[in-house]
C-alpha cells in the first residue's frame, strides 16, 4: 500500500478500521516531504507531528472518529497555529510565533487532523508566483524551472508533489486556484464569509478567504465541511448554516445550464486558454450539459479594480507591522521614529513596498475619490451584474489562467505582467462568489490547465456536484 497516493477519505477510513495507525501514515508523509526538500515547498515540519499521531492512535482505540481522523494537513505559513512560528514567508516576522490557533486549525484539530507542517509563499500573500517569499523560490512540481502559481504555491505544490492529501492556503485575487492550475489540483475559493477569518494574517480583509487544495472533490469538500461555519471572532463570517457538501453528489446534468461569458471568449482570442476553454465545453455538451452565452459587461474592469481595492486595504493591514510589537526590529534605528522607518524597510521585501506604496497612493488626498471610492463603486455594480447572470444559468465557467505555468524570472522585470495572471480569477474575489478551480486540458508543453467552475453564494455544494460528475466523466 502506497499511504502517500491515498485521498484524505481513504486514510480516515482505513485508519478508522484499524488497517493502518496514524503513526504510519504521518511518517510516510513526512518522508515525502524531506525526499522533495529540492523543490522548497515546506518551510517547516513540525517536530511534535508524530506525537500528535501517536496520541490520536490512542483515542481511535477508544472510539474516537473525527471527520479528519489521522489526515495529515499543511498549512499556509500565514495561518496561525499556536506554539508555531507563521512569518508570512517574511524575514519581518521570522520569528514570530502564533500565541493562539486560527478557527480553521481550532476545527480541524478538532475532528483530529494531523498539521504536519507550514507552506512556503509569496511574502504576505503579494504575488501569483511564490517568487516573493524571503526563504526563496518554491518550485513547480511538474517542471522545476517554472513557478508552482501564488501566493499559497507552497500548499498547492505540497498536495501535487503527495506531501499530504490536503492543504490550505488563502485567497485575495486567485491565490488558491490559480496555483491548482498550474500544479493540475483542485482548488476552491468560497464565498466570502464562508470560513473564518480569525488567525489569518489579514492582506485585503474585504477580500480575503481561506481556500482549500486537493487531488480530488471529495477531500476538498470533506475539508469545507469541517472548516465553513460563523465564527464569533469574525464578524464578517456568516451565520448560514452550514451543509454536508461530502453528501449527494449526485447531478442531474439535463437540468443545468453552464453561462460562458462573451466578454470572456473576445478576451481570450489568441490566448494560450483560449482551445482549452473551447475544448472544454465541447467536453460539456457532448455529455449532455447545455452552455449558453451570457454578458457580463464590467469583467474586464475586475482587474483594475482589485489592483486598487487589495493595496489600499493591505497599507493599512500592514500598518501594524512597524518594528515594535510584532516584527523584527532594526539594529540600525536609534529613535522611536527610526525604528519604524528602518524596521519597515529593512523587513519587508520588494513586492511588498510596492503594494503598500500603490495603496498609499490611491488612499491620498485628492486620489481617494478619483480611485478608491470609484472601485468601490465598481464592485458593487460588477456584483450586481454576477447576480443577474445567475438567473439566467446556474454556474459560469471560464479559464483559470491565461495558460500553463511560466518560467521563474520571466515575468520579474515587470510586475503589471504578473499582475496580468490574475485577470480570470479576480472576478470571483471582487463578487464574494465562490469558484472552484478544476484540472481539465494541456498547454503547449504538456503542463496542466484549469477551468474555473463559478457559482452563486454559498452555492459550493452545487459546485462540488458539479465538479464531481466531470470528475468522473473524464476518470471513464
Amino acid at each position: 500500500m502506497d499511504i502517500i497516493k491515498l485521498s484524505a477519505v481513504e486514510i480516515r477510513k482505513k485508519i478508522l478500521n484499524k488497517e493502518i495507525k496514524c503513526t504510519m501514515v504521518v511518517q510516510a508523509f513526512i518522508n515525502q516531504i524531506k525526499k522533495n526538500e529540492k523543490y522548497n515547498t515546506v518551510l517547516e515540519v513540525f517536530d511534535d507531528a508524530l506525537e500528535r499521531a501517536k496520541e490520536l492512535d490512542a483515542k481511535i482505540e477508544k472510539g474516537y472518529i473525527g471527520l479528519l481522523a489521522g489526515v495529515p494537513i499543511i498549512i499556509k505559513d500565514n495561518i496561525f497555529y499556536k506554539g508555531k512560528v507563521c512569518s508570512c514567508s517574511s524575514k519581518f516576522m521570522e520569528k514570530h510565533v502564533a500565541s493562539y490557533n486560527s478557527t480553521v486549525v481550532e476545527k480541524i484539530l478538532n475532528e483530529g487532523a494531523i498539521i504536519i507542517g507550514r507552506a512556503n509563499m509569496d511574502e504576505f500573500a503579494m504575488g501569483s508566483s511564490t517568487e516573493n517569499s524571503a526563504f526563496g523560490v518554491t518550485h513547480n512540481p511538474l517542471d522545476y524551472d517554472r513557478v508552482p502559481g501564488g501566493s499559497s504555491g507552497g500548499s498547492a505544490c505540497a498536495v501535487a508533489l503527495s506531501m499530504c492529501p490536503i492543504a490550505l492556503g488563502t485567497e485575495t485575487g486567485g491565490s488558491v486556484r490559480q496555483p491548482a492550475s498550474f500544479c493540475g489540483i483542485y482548488g476552491l475559493k468560497p464565498t466570502y464569509g464562508r470560513i473564518s477569518r480569525y488567525g489569518i494574517v489579514a492582506y485585503a480583509s474585504s477580500l480575503d478567504q481561506v481556500g482549500i487544495f486537493s487531488r480530488n472533490v471529495e477531500d476538498n469538500a470533506l475539508m469545507l465541511e469541517v472548516i465553513a461555519g460563523h465564527d464569533e471572532n469574525d464578524s464578517t463570517s456568516s451565520h448560514m448554516a452550514v451543509e454536508s457538501y461530502i453528501k449527494n453528489f449526485k447531478l442531474q446534468s439535463e437540468k443545468i445550464s453552464i453561462g460562458v461569458p462573451e466578454e470572456i471568449l473576445k478576451l481570450i482570442k489568441n490566448m494560450p486558454c483560449e482551445k482549452n476553454l473551447l475544448n472544454f465545453i465541447d467536453f460539456l455538451e457532448k455529455n449532455g450539459i447545455k452552455t449558453k452565452k451570457i454578458s457580463l459587461k464590467d469583467i474586464e474592469l475586475c482587474l483594475p479594480t482589485y489592483y486598487i481595492l487589495a493595496p489600499a486595504e493591505a497599507t493599512s493591514n500592514l500598518a501594524r507591522f512597524d518594528g515594535v510589537k510584532y516584527t523584527t526590529r532594526s539594529e540600525n534605528a536609534k529613535n522611536l521614529q527610526e525604528i519604524y522607518k528602518e524596521s519597515r524597510s529593512e523587513g519587508f521585501g520588494k513586492e511588498v513596498k510596492r503594494r503598500i506604496m500603490l495603496g498609499n497612493f490611491v488612499l491620498s488626498s485628492g486620489y481617494y475619490d478619483a480611485y478608491y471610492k470609484k472601485a468601490k463603486r465598481l464592485q458593487a455594480k460588477i456584483t450586481d451584474e454576477f447576480k443577474r447572470a445567475f438567473l439566467e444559468c446556474d454556474y459560469i465557467i471560464m479559464p483559470t489562467t491565461i495558460g500553463e505555468a511560466f518560467k521563474i524570472g520571466s515575468k520579474s522585470s515587470n510586475p503589471v505582467d504578473t499582475y496580468k495572471e490574475d485577470i480570470f480569477t479576480v472576478t470571483a474575489n471582487i463578487a464574494g462568489i465562490p469558484s472552484l478551480s478544476i484540472p481539465f486540458g494541456k498547454g503547449e508543453n504538456g503542463l496542466p490547465l484549469g477551468i474555473q467552475i463559478i457559482g452563486d453564494v454559498f452555492k459550493e455544494k452545487d459546485i462540488y456536484r458539479f465538479a464531481k460528475f466531470i470528475e468522473e466523466k473524464l476518470g471513464e
